[in-house]
């Protein structure tokens, strides 16, 4: 229903939108996912893999199934859904593929060694991908995002929000727009000749080179 209401909005303001609904944790349901949108728009030029789960706990408390929720989830997803469509991208000689990672995945968070794993693989995946596909007009690039003012983060409490606040230089949540321009930089062709980075988007919070 929410992604059905999303998509009239989007198409009362005059976007041309198909939604294809797939558990993107499984190969068959997502092969069949990417299958009904090509089906409907023909060819996927653009793919963001932004999928994403939290299953928090200290590895020493971490069933099996939390751990693989979220490699699930997080990481063969990025298989799943882009496996499907690469074939294609090689063909046509075009194509743009953008990891949604997190500053987590770079230095680590208590009680995430699930999620912080998940998010370091998915760049891993971004620079083999991006070395594979280069000769094909193919980029791939990983947008690491910061604390941003999700719906997930606004709902942790007020006072642990700026407990985190205080900790990035900039002093504030990032806002989700600030996120899409990167993502919106990467897919253009202009951005042609920028492949297998790793874009940190944090307000400073994390300065990793």
């Amino acid at each position: 229903a929410k992604a059905k209401a999303w998509a009239a909005q989007l198409k009362s303001a005059g976007v041309d939108v198909c939604v294809a609904a797939g558990d993107v944790s499984d190969p068959t349901s997502a092969e069949a996912m990417v299958k009904s949108i090509e089906s409907q728009i023909g060819p996927i030029d653009i793919l963001i893999n932004n999928a994403g789960i939290t299953r928090d706990t200290t590895f020493h408390k971490m069933s099996a199934l939390q751990w693989q929720e979220v490699i699930n989830t997080n990481l063969n997803s990025c298989y799943n859904v882009t496996r499907p469509l690469i074939d294609s991208m090689r063909n046509r000689k075009w194509g743009r593929i953008v990891q949604i990672s997190s500053i987590n995945g770079q230095k680590g968070q208590y009680g995430q060694a699930n999620y912080a794993a998940s998010k370091a693989g998915m760049h891993g995946f971004t620079i083999s991908l991006a070395q594979e596909n280069a000769k094909f007009g193919i980029t791939v690039n990983t947008v690491s995002p910061g604390y941003v003012a999700t719906e997930m983060v606004m709902a942790v409490p007020e006072d642990v929000r700026n407990k985190i606040a205080a900790q990035i230089p900039v002093g504030r949540l990032g806002e989700p727009e600030e996120i899409a321009y990167a993502v919106e930089f990467f897919v253009k062709d202009e951005a042609r000749w920028i492949t297998g980075a790793n874009l940190s988007i944090n307000g400073g919070q994390y300065m990793g080179w």
